[in-house]
């Protein structure tokens, strides 16, 4: 990407939308396209339609989704299924409309079935059942990615759907209800220190386990893919026995006792851990293959205490 070029990022204002443009920004990227959810419904066909119409942008990242934790997951299934395929498909249509160079489409994880080897190969995709808490988000961004390659082949477009491993960081979502595990962590040890709480619950075992990638490091990676020079590019969308797929991971993998240790750790909460295993654990081990993007070059630079350390640190000073 030149770095004059019209750059769409759909999602700014969120976990990795707003890491993507921190990233842009520190690159030189001075034509970034944003809008918010009140300037524009990306749900809203005609909307869309018509900025793209207008503004033409020569690269998308597609980083705009409804996403959540398991309780959100389970509580809202269809706001996940309905509100992710519209903006999806909205964005997608709309880029090939207007002619974009290339498109990132930001997925999940979780669009892996439950049960798959370990770690998690992009060609396991569709090979098994998927989790049923999250199920229709997978299948939301399960379509997305099939969406990216029908238009590939189809219309000759140029779009990669990335597949991050579980995200923290800076403008994560630390809401106890719909948060995932790493923020909700956070809150509710710094909560329990403040009020001197004896014990902090933690839902689940604390036996399965979790991937996390610091999200500045994702907005890393994806601007790494979409300045690769062309033919390595264009080898990801039609070479490889996933096409038009990739994970984006540290690979490696801790237990959610391990976790919920080295949050306490950074926290500084003196009291005691106690586990529900009365709720649900999720999938028990969702640790993703990086061989390809580590072939093509990249690795993520942020330890996981380190990184927990920095979002505690961010969420310190929120509102502040």
């Amino acid at each position: 990407m030149d770095k004059k070029a019209k750059i769409y990022v759909a999602g700014h204002r969120g976990l990795v939308g707003s890491a993507i443009v921190r990233r842009l920004r520190a690159e030189g990227c001075t034509n970034l396209v944003l809008r918010t959810s009140k300037e524009l419904d990306l749900k809203n066909t005609a909307a869309v339609a018509e900025f793209f119409a207008e503004e033409k942008p020569e690269f998308v990242f597609l980083a705009a989704a409804k996403v959540g934790g398991i309780v959100a997951n389970e509580s809202y299934p269809a706001e996940f299924i309905f509100n992710n395929l519209m903006i999806q498909s909205n964005v997608i249509h709309q880029a090939y409309l207007s002619g974009v160079k290339r498109l990132l489409f930001l997925g999940s994880s979780c669009i892996y079935p439950k049960l798959a080897p370990q770690p998690l190969k992009e060609e396991y995709l569709l090979t098994g059942p998927l989790e049923p808490t999250n199920d229709a988000y997978a299948v939301a961004k399960i379509a997305g990615i099939t969406m990216c390659r029908a238009y590939n082949r189809q219309y000759g477009t140029r779009y990669l759907a990335a597949m991050p491993t579980n995200l923290y960081g800076q403008g994560d979502n630390f809401d106890l209800e719909k948060s995932h595990v790493m923020p909700a962590l956070i809150r509710k040890f710094h909560e329990a220190k403040l009020a001197g709480a004896e014990t902090v619950t933690v839902w689940g075992t604390g036996s399965p386990y979790r991937e996390f990638l610091y999200v500045d490091d994702l907005a890393d990676a994806c601007l790494f893919l979409m300045n690769l020079p062309e033919d390595r590019y264009s080898s990801l969308l039609t070479l490889h026995a996933s096409p038009a797929l990739i994970n984006i991971g540290s690979g490696e993998e801790v237990t959610i006792r391990e976790l919920a240790l080295m949050v306490k750790e950074v926290v500084g909460y003196q009291g005691e851990l106690v586990f529900d295993s009365t709720k649900p654990d999720g999938t028990p081990r969702k640790l993703c293959d990086v061989s390809k993007l580590h072939a093509l070059g990249w690795r993520h630079r942020t330890g996981l205490k380190d990184g927990i350390r920095s979002t505690y640190e961010w969420y310190l000073n929120i509102d502040k």
